[in-house]
């Protein structure tokens, strides 16, 4: 959920927007309200919205007006590509997106080649909760849809090519074009790493969790993106803040997908997408929301050894990259450590 106060329009506060509600016989106006005007910025999250007005506040609030139920026009669309490395050589991209399709889709890059994605999804039952209900079970739960990923094959390092994902019957993405990282042990390599970003919304609206500053570090990765200051991204750890409130992994996607469908954007899991009580993760705080790592792991399938073993490495250039997971044990005698 969004909200947003009319306040949020000063003409409402000094009822500079009056209309008339009732008139008399003869025409006279016999009761005079106050509007206003808001604006929301709507993403496709593939399920039928709807537009509340209400007072009295969040607690117990008093519904005023509601809208009709509003659908997209396209909710099987493929949205939200991003590219991400599985391995060193940089000969291979995987693309990764969202769809309300279970179909199979493709990706067609590279002037005629094509791969076929595979299709994942998770479900309520896959979240955690405890004695205390969880966002991500109990009440802040929705449906991801379909999340596709094929790998893109035959590439070369440090070249650019285009690309497109979706299928004839949904709809396709636009032509994105991308480069490939330079391959491990070549000389150089410039990339960005960042941590705790989060997501904020692109209106007045109020959420739960909100990190004004995300959309600077986006514009300030666009412009760096935009004059070839970068090969890659790392975002490490903290990813959405979604913390059990699942559409929130939808916005989150929007936010960083013209930045993470040109180049590498790999990462690394955090409290708030692993922790949990009960769950397995190293520390028993609450900070997933529920989540357990399963949204993140379906969203951003990097090159780890098994699911919930979200620690891997890699070379990009003249850097190897060790990413660890301190949600596990990361002890001298763990497994990541030892592997």
């Amino acid at each position: 959920m969004q909200a947003q106060y009319v306040r949020n329009d000063p003409g409402y506060i000094d009822c500079k927007k009056k209309e008339c509600k009732k008139f008399d016989k003869g025409g006279k106006c016999l009761v005079t309200t106050c509007s206003a005007s808001i604006t929301f910025h709507v993403i496709n999250i593939r399920t039928s919205i709807q537009f509340v007005f209400f007072g009295a506040g969040f607690q117990v609030p008093c519904v005023l007006a509601k809208s009709s139920i509003l659908e997209f026009a396209n909710s099987h669309k493929p949205l939200y590509g991003h590219l991400s490395s599985v391995d060193s050589t940089g000969t291979s991209m995987r693309v990764t997106w969202v769809s309300g399709d279970k179909n199979p889709q493709q990706v067609e890059y590279a002037n005629g080649k094509s791969q076929t994605s595979r299709v994942t999804t998770f479900s309520k039952e896959n979240m955690c909760t405890s004695k205390l209900p969880s966002p991500a079970k109990d009440f802040g739960w929705h449906d991801p849809g379909y999340i596709h990923s094929a790998v893109m094959m035959g590439l070369k390092p440090s070249t650019g090519f285009s690309y497109r994902y979706g299928s004839n019957s949904v709809g396709w993405s636009g032509r994105i074009n991308f480069k490939t990282p330079p391959s491990g042990g070549s000389d150089e390599l410039k990339f960005l790493a960042f941590g705790d970003m989060g997501k904020a919304p692109r209106d007045a609206s109020l959420e739960h969790y909100i990190q004004p500053g995300s959309l600077r570090v986006v514009q300030a990765m666009a412009d760096e993106v935009s004059s070839g200051n970068a090969d890659s991204i790392f975002h490490i750890g903290d990813i959405s803040y979604a913390t059990g409130f699942l559409v929130e992994w939808d916005f989150f996607l929007h936010l960083i997908s013209p930045l993470a469908s040109k180049l590498s954007y790999m990462t690394a899991i955090g409290n708030h997408e692993r922790d949990y009580v009960s769950s397995g993760s190293l520390y028993i705080t609450p900070d997933s929301g529920g989540e357990c790592g399963v949204p993140y792991e379906s969203y951003f399938p990097m090159p780890t050894p098994a699911k919930d073993k979200p620690w891997y490495s890699i070379e990009q250039g003249s850097v190897h990259f060790v990413v660890i997971s301190t949600e596990h044990d990361f002890s001298k005698s763990s497994e990541q450590v030892q592997y």
